[in-house]
């Protein structure tokens, strides 16, 4: 495939086409460094900002690596933007149950592998938990605990994961709770997993870790069979 000068209308989404179609089809393997901005901006008849934009997207998602002082490589040859926007239009009991599955099986990784490192940085979080203030600041300190139990487990693939979908919750559980009051596991609850994972017990962990959502999740079933009741 050869880069093509991008028409007017959406630059930034047309250059990021081109750019990945360069990947996936293989003109630029793995490993291999891609043209400078300079370069490509003339070739695609762009602007660099336009460039250095799409660039940083495709940085985001794992398809580029950006090496400072050296260039622009190619990390992976997937295109993972079908399944990034399945998971934006996918309802929050879908990714709810991603959540379950990566809590559940991050905890059982957890009390398997942790550290002394890991569980002081999950005492440090519990107490930021029970300390937070407002909702957005508790909803991030909970957030930082979650993803601190997925970071004990030591898989970088998981924990780019978990990244991923507590964004994505968070949204969604913002709005909802905008419109309705939503279970909050408790300070206790969230011990539990921690002192599971301190004991090195992977069944408990995962059993308290699943604890943790499934009220919530029970509830969001709930107003899905409402809605579908309704139509």
């Amino acid at each position: 495939m050869s880069l093509t000068p991008v028409p007017g209308g959406s630059t930034v989404d047309a250059v990021l086409d081109q750019l990945q179609a360069e990947v996936s089809g293989g003109s630029w393997p793995v490993g291999e460094r891609i043209p400078g901005e300079l370069e490509l901006a003339a070739r695609l008849g762009v602007s660099r900002p336009a460039v250095r934009e799409a660039i940083r997207a495709l940085t985001h998602v794992g398809v580029l690596e950006v090496r400072r002082g050296d260039g622009t490589y190619v990390r992976s040859g997937a295109d993972p933007r079908p399944l990034l926007r399945r998971v934006e239009r996918a309802s929050l009991r879908d990714v709810f149950e991603m959540q379950l599955a990566y809590d559940v099986q991050a905890a059982r990784l957890a009390a398997r592998r942790r550290t002394g490192a890991d569980l002081e940085r999950l005492d440090a979080l519990l107490r930021a938990r029970a300390e937070a203030g407002g909702a957005d600041e508790f909803g991030a300190a909970d957030a930082r605990f979650h993803l601190g139990v997925v970071e004990a487990t030591g898989n970088p693939v998981l924990i780019e994961g978990c990244r991923f979908y507590l964004r994505r919750l968070g949204e969604s559980m913002s709005a909802l709770r905008l419109d309705r009051e939503l279970p909050e596991a408790s300070q206790e609850a969230h011990r539990a997993v921690r002192d599971a994972v301190a004991a090195r017990d992977e069944e408990g962990a995962a059993r308290a870790a699943a604890a943790i959502i499934e009220p919530t999740l029970a509830l969001l079933e709930e107003l899905m069979a409402a809605e579908r009741a309704e139509r």
